[in-house]
């Protein structure tokens, strides 16, 4: 039987240890966790959206409610 291929490292690509999985280490595990927090790792959002996705139309001029 082929034994699988073992998973790396996202940040290093070394072997992965069972410790600290995903990663390889504990400094490893700190620079993923590190770019969490200051930004590096961030879903891009427009602010046109409205939060269902629908855009809202903009006021038409000349009109009074």
């Amino acid at each position: 039987m082929t034994e699988a291929p073992k998973k790396t490292c996202p940040i290093c690509g070394k072997p992965q240890e069972q410790t600290f999985r995903p990663f390889c280490s504990r400094r490893c595990a700190d620079v993923d966790l590190n770019r969490w927090l200051s930004g590096v790792y961030a879903v891009p959002v427009t602010e046109d959206d409205d939060e269902d996705g629908t855009r809202e139309s903009p006021p038409e001029h000349g009109r009074e409610h």
